[in-house]
């Protein structure tokens, strides 16, 4: 049986505001040294599956470079490996994906080249651990045409997920997408997909110009429970959609929990990562660490309360870093407090700056309300704080923005600069 896995990797990620404003969700650092695809990737090598081919469109620059040749994550093969597909302009009618269906419909010829007798779908932007062969062992056993992965989420999440209904025999008959009752139950879908290859390109191939190939959640799915076998596969494990700045923030914080269930660095299951050699982590005679992730090539001189640094951070002495992440060569100058905020790469953080300041954490942002309302603030890569100055709650920094962007000595919650 040949097994082949497809990543949705091309997804713009605008619910993580400047965090993938340069980049495309799956490359955003998480955990300190990985990436957000790291876990899938992993998943299918763990899993025995070793043809697998990433879908990209967004701003792929950073995906491309981090994944490379797949060597990382031993997919550097002569025969299969990893295989990055980018949207291209052909004769035909070829063009940017439309939707996740479309982007699998348009590289129908990576499975049929392969020969492929079952094919896994993935999002790239989720953090969790999963042994897909036993997956595929169920979808076999039932002589599915789809399997779905699913898990139980609470009920006033229910809005967010494709919400399944099943027979006794874990048989799908209704599928709705985001609904806005919550009388479909609580059993979601994760995203996880597994076909039969014929079955996938019979649907997708079917209809023609117009036909509705779309979206899997919104097309092709609802199409097969009427017309295939489609079953859900329940899954009890730890899976998180990282895809909003609370997410996100929250999914990090949880790291640093003793009874938090996602091992990082489980040798049974070994999360695979490009990752850069640094020196040790070195801490200096002030410095001061509670339950915080630092990483190599970190510097401490002050102190560190629940946060995760990543490699290169430079925190001077006398500055203080609380709830936060902090991503690839930050450097934080003397007597900065860093309070519930994320920052991205490259970051001069000036001396004395209070970034996260008030107790207000409820004021929105303006610009993106929805986005940032739980009192994180957000600094994009490559930005330059000046001096001395207080940035308050809900606040967006966007990329690059330096000192003259900052007139005045404060901001106030919920503004972007």
């Amino acid at each position: 049986m040949r097994i082949v896995a497809m990543i949705m990797a091309g997804g713009e990620g605008t619910r993580l505001s400047v965090l993938s404003e340069k980049r495309a969700k799956p490359s955003v650092p998480f955990a300190g040294k990985f990436r957000i695809i790291d876990f899938t990737l992993s998943n299918c090598v763990n899993s025995g599956i070793f043809d697998v081919a990433v879908l990209t469109q967004y701003r792929p620059h950073s995906l491309n470079s981090h994944i490379g040749n797949g060597k990382p994550w031993d997919l550097d093969r002569s025969q299969g490996g990893v295989q990055l597909l980018q949207p291209y302009q052909g004769r035909r009618d070829e063009s940017w994906y439309k939707g996740t269906a479309d982007a699998v419909y348009q590289n129908l010829n990576y499975i049929r080249e392969r020969r492929a007798d079952v094919v896994v779908l993935l999002s790239g932007d989720h953090i969790y651990k999963m042994d897909y062969s036993a997956m595929v062992d169920f979808h076999q056993r039932r002589r599915a045409d789809l399997t779905v992965a699913v898990m139980h989420v609470p009920l006033d999440e229910t809005d967010r997920f494709g919400i399944m209904t099943v027979d006794d025999t874990q048989r799908v008959v209704e599928f709705t997408e985001k609904p806005k009752n919550r009388d479909k139950g609580t059993l979601a879908s994760m995203g996880i997909y597994v076909f039969s290859a014929d079955a996938l390109m019979r649907r997708l191939g079917e209809g023609g110009e117009g036909s509705p190939r779309i979206d899997f959640g919104k097309h092709v799915i609802p199409a097969m429970i009427t017309q295939d076998k489609v079953f859900a596969y329940p899954f009890e494990g730890y899976w998180v959609d990282v895809g909003t700045i609370q997410s996100y923030w929250e999914t990090s914080m949880e790291l640093l929990d003793s009874r938090n269930t996602l091992k990082l660095y489980d040798p049974e299951w070994v999360v695979h990562t490009r990752s850069e050699e640094r020196p040790p982590a070195k801490f200096g005679p002030q410095s001061q660490v509670v339950q915080s992730m630092i990483c190599n090539g970190a510097i401490v001189r002050g102190r560190v309360e629940r946060s995760v640094l990543s490699p290169g951070v430079y925190v001077s002495p006398g500055a203080l870093v609380r709830d936060s992440v902090v991503m690839n060569d930050v450097w934080i100058g003397p007597g900065a407090v860093l309070d519930r905020v994320i920052v991205d790469k490259n970051v001069v953080v000036g001396a004395g700056v209070r970034l996260g300041y008030g107790d207000d954490l409820t004021v929105p942002n303006k610009q993106e309300p929805e986005k940032l309302n739980t009192g994180v603030t957000v600094v994009g890569k490559g930005a330059h704080l000046p001096s001395n100055i207080n940035i308050g709650r809900n606040v967006v920094i966007n990329a690059d923005r330096d000192e003259e962007h900052f007139p005045g000595g404060e901001v106030a919650s919920g503004e972007t600069i």
